[in-house]
């Protein structure tokens, strides 16, 4: 996924009013690691105390789920073993990096990485950044599987649990490392990165770790999970068309491969939250309409090179410019869900249920409205440069 991803970034410039909460207003006073720091000396002091993430976030809320609705989760084992396993693949069935890659071992190998390096020149610095940002999200893998396992009722309680949950987020994970293993070796024979830049950016977000405001809570966190596989499935989707506009045919197929992947992983989540509707309509329309509140926040909305305070605002500006993940899509995803779901001719609702379902059966229609109305607006182009490409200047 990289709960991708995506793994990627639901952020219009041209959309203010929809656009996630900033920094500023999500989180405590920025809390300055020494790479970020401008004086020398402050620096060198800074140099020497323990690492702190670069980045905090705002209070959050714990456990919000009653003991109760707990034992659904736990009553639901069985259920999981039947219909959300039969989504993982057997490991040697599943494709591996090495299947795309120049192979090391060959005689050709050197010709093999000169041809990539070659189909490599002809993709734009403003594709290596989507690219770049793509991989990250998925690098930071460890992120991800710990969130899951947050979650109360179904988290993995030993590291090696036999329960059908536990198996699901571990085997999802092994399913999910392949992506940012895939990725980054491509990354790194192209030749067209500061590969330094990349992984300490991936060291800075995994040490940040993310905040999806899920309390700890299933019903928020697979909620969050659905949304953000379809994410990641449209993210490397089109990476995957521009790889093939650009005439890298290789790099199409796998960013197309790993979008296989997200889709597969999308269809187990949103079937596990199908199910909760299922046996608790109520509780779980209010959780849906808490989630689209509060917005999605993407994985890697915690990122940071060591430089750039805004990279991952940057970076979500170059992801929708180029049209690989927009507000428009964000809408479409709400909208496919509200579909997949039934949430329209969901009956029996408490006053608070039908106030949430109307609130979400209506938000894709509003979000399309404002994004509208946005683009009607004139926007100055304004250039940044990218520490991951060189300190090259890229459009936003």
């Amino acid at each position: 996924m990289a709960l991708k991803l995506n793994p990627l970034p639901f952020q219009s410039q041209k959309c203010p009013s929809l656009r996630l909460p900033t920094a500023a207003n999500l989180r405590s006073p920025k809390v300055f690691m020494a790479s970020t720091l401008r004086s020398s000396s402050k620096e060198t002091e800074n140099l020497k105390k323990p690492f702190s993430p670069p980045r905090e976030v705002h209070v959050q809320v714990t456990h919000s789920l009653p003991p109760q609705k707990i034992e659904i989760f736990k009553s639901m084992d069985d259920w999981a073993e039947k219909n959300i396993l039969i989504h993982l693949k057997p490991v040697e069935k599943c494709w591996q990096p090495q299947d795309f890659l120049p192979d090391p071992a060959s005689e050709g190998f050197d010709e093999q990485v000169k041809e990539l390096r070659e189909r490599a020149k002809e993709l734009p610095d403003d594709y290596f950044i989507v690219l770049v940002g793509d991989m990250i999200t998925e690098e930071a893998l460890p992120t991800y599987q710990t969130m899951l396992n947050t979650l109360d009722g179904v988290r993995d309680e030993t590291g090696a649990s036999p329960t059908s949950w536990a198996v699901w987020t571990r085997a999802w994970t092994a399913e999910e490392n392949r992506h940012g293993d895939l990725l980054n070796k491509y990354l790194y024979l192209s030749g067209r990165v500061d590969m330094k830049q990349i992984e300490k950016t991936i060291q800075y977000l995994i040490g940040s770790g993310m905040d999806p405001r899920t309390e700890n809570n299933p019903y928020l966190g697979f909620i969050y999970t659905s949304f953000q596989e379809r994410a990641t499935f449209i993210s490397h989707g089109n990476t995957a068309r521009l790889a093939k506009e650009h005439g890298d045919l290789k790099l199409a197929q796998i960013c197309g491969t790993i979008a296989a992947d997200e889709k597969r992983h999308e269809t187990a989540y949103t079937k596990i939250v199908e199910k909760l509707f299922e046996i608790d309509p109520d509780g779980t329309v209010l959780a849906f309409a808490d989630m689209m509140r509060k917005k999605i926040s993407m994985p890697a909305h915690l990122m940071f090179d060591g430089r750039d305070d805004n990279l991952f605002e940057n970076f979500s500006a170059v992801a929708q410019r180029l049209g690989v993940y927009t507000a428009k899509d964000y809408a479409d995803i709400l909208e496919v869900l509200v579909g997949r779901w039934n949430l329209e001719k969901l009956t029996g609702l408490s006053g608070e249920g039908q106030k949430a379902q109307d609130f979400v059966c209506g938000l894709a229609p509003r979000i399309r409205r404002l994004e509208e109305r946005a683009q009607g607006r004139s926007k100055q182009a304004t250039k940044m440069p990218f520490s991951w490409i060189f300190d090259r200047e890229v459009m936003l």
